[in-house]
């Protein structure tokens, strides 16, 4: 295993980490990190699809996240 298989493994167990976790502020805010790693990943394999689709998924968890911040206030 190269060590670009071993950030993509990680970025794997954190995504289904944030699957288990309660509440979805906390789910939100640890998929945003899972999908930042599998950035990372994606522009070491070169792979732009997941570049692409996991940066697009960040962008909608912050928006998430930022929406529940402002309903708590």
């Amino acid at each position: 295993m190269t060590y670009i298989d071993a950030i993509g493994y990680f970025g794997l167990v954190i995504n289904l980490y944030s699957m288990s976790s309660t509440g979805e502020y906390r789910l939100r805010y640890i998929s945003v990190i899972a999908n930042i790693i599998y950035i990372i990943y994606g522009f070491l394999l070169g792979a732009f699809p997941i570049v692409f689709g996991c940066s697009l998924a960040v962008f909608l968890h912050l928006y998430n996240l930022n929406k529940l911040k402002t309903e708590i206030q």
